[in-house]
């Protein structure tokens, strides 16, 4: 080992300047020619922002000098990149929204500037705070306790929005608490399985070849998978109960290596599935709308009422073709209220084509590609899990957003990680942007021996 395998640290940080430079750069060429090609002039407050960006840039990168100075290069140039763009698609959108006023859309780039601070500073909080990750573990039942409280919430509070009752309301503010909850069931799955991989992993009967658990370690999964019905049931919540029941399951194959609780998993995620798509209303309603978008044009279908904001979308991404129609040059406005949520990625179709949605995609990819190498890297196997768990969550919630509005699985009404508008989904995923950045330091701290500087 020699000293300059220690040196490792100043050449990790220079790298991520370097990128962070670049994405100031690239957000800031998408702000100003986003006003250029709708108004025609350079946007009012284009110092102002330019100043937001670069501050929500070097500011973390100055904190992890200080206290994570081994953390991975690349996940906060990508999570900042990624707000970046949601800000530019935001901004963009308000201008389209102003001019339609019979859409009554309050303008969500000021609110979201404001959520991407305070996102910010809760991450430098937890990576200043959390020294190290493995003090997490010390808490995971309670952690599963809060985590439980939270998913449940919503189903105690009167009403719902768009025919999903996802939020707490706490006098004028809102709260998604579905967004934390795949945090807290990561850190508490990963403490758990820590433990009780090796029960975990015994293998009962054979069923058509297949070596399925013993039955009373069934237990664990089945459990999961109630909660998960029951999120299904109450709140109509189809893409937090996707996501709950989906990490556990790849947490739980990452620690034991049995495909059969894979097998398992996945029999009664599309019993549940079913079951509850035939009897719940508004997952239903969800179910038809994706096995037949166009239906909502017929006669037929605007005399029942049908969404057409699926077809829409299609259409947007038909007209984008490979390149798109240019950034502020769509029509983002014909999918309606949900088009700065989940159907942002719309807009990125029709704007920047095929080439735009998929330089996207690769960056959600590379994002949780850094996730699971730092489980690779990470020696602990709580560190290992949540990594993984971690990285599991955000790449299972971009498919089901991304897998939704492009027609491959029904409409979920889940945000698009970072880019999209929700204050409770840029503070969560900002939250698992700390803990990837800590556990990435931990693990690259213990991979370097401290030995002797050699003589030269």
């Amino acid at each position: 080992m020699t000293f300059a395998a220690l040196d490792q640290a100043p050449d990790r940080r220079r790298t991520e300047a370097r990128l962070l430079a670049l994405v100031v750069l690239i957000t800031v060429f998408g702000y100003t020619y986003t006003g250029l090609s709708m108004t025609g002039r350079l946007p009012g407050n284009l110092a102002g922002f330019t100043a937001v960006v670069f501050s929500m840039a070097w500011l973390p990168h100055l904190v992890l000098r200080r206290y994570a100075a081994r953390a991975d290069p690349l996940i906060l140039p990508l999570a900042t990149l990624l707000t970046g763009l949601g800000l530019v698609l935001l901004s963009r959108l308000d201008l389209t929204y102003a001019a339609h006023p019979r859409l009554m859309m309050p303008q969500a780039a000021p609110g979201q500037l404001v959520w991407t601070g305070i996102g910010v500073a809760v991450c430098l909080g937890v990576l200043v705070m959390l020294r190290d990750h493995r003090r997490l573990q010390r808490y995971i039942y309670l952690t599963m306790a809060l985590g439980l409280v939270m998913l449940m919430a919503p189903a105690f509070f009167p009403g719902d929005t768009f025919g999903a009752k996802r939020w707490i309301f706490l006098g004028p503010l809102s709260l998604q608490p579905g967004e934390f909850v795949k945090i807290v069931i990561a850190v508490f799955f990963a403490g758990y399985l820590t433990v009780n991989r090796d029960v975990l992993a015994l293998t009962g009967r054979r069923v058509l070849g297949v070596p399925l658990p013993p039955g009373r370690q069934l237990a664990p999964i089945f459990t999961i998978w109630v909660v998960s019905l029951l999120v299904l049931v109450f709140e109509r919540d189809l893409g937090t109960s996707l996501i709950f029941f989906g990490v556990f399951v790849i947490m739980l194959y990452v620690a034991t290596e049995r495909t059969s609780w894979v097998l398992c998993g996945l029999l009664m995620a599309a019993v549940g599935a079913v079951t509850v798509g035939s009897v719940e209303p508004h997952v239903h309603g969800r179910v038809t709308a994706w096995l037949d978008p166009m239906a909502a044009f017929t006669p037929e279908g605007r005399k029942a009422g049908l969404s057409m904001q699926l077809g829409d979308a299609l259409f947007s991404f038909g007209s984008g073709g490979i390149t798109g129609t240019g950034l502020g040059q769509g029509r983002p406005e014909l999918v309606g209220f949900a088009g700065n949520s989940d159907f942002i990625l719309t807009t990125v179709g029709e704007e920047l084509g095929l080439a735009g949605v998929m330089a996207v995609v690769m960056l959600y990819v590379l994002l949780a590609q850094r996730g699971l190498r730092i489980g690779l890297a990470s020696r602990d196997p709580f560190g290992k899990l949540l990594a993984v768990g971690l990285s599991s969550a955000l790449i299972l919630q971009v498919f089901i957003v991304s897998g939704g509005v492009t027609g491959l699985i029904p409409l979920t009404g889940k945000a698009l990680p970072f880019l999209a508008k929700g204050g409770s989904s840029l503070v969560a995923n900002w939250v698992m942007v700390a803990l990837l950045l800590r556990i990435s330091d931990t693990a690259q701290r213990r991979r370097e021996p401290v030995g002797p500087r050699p003589r030269t």
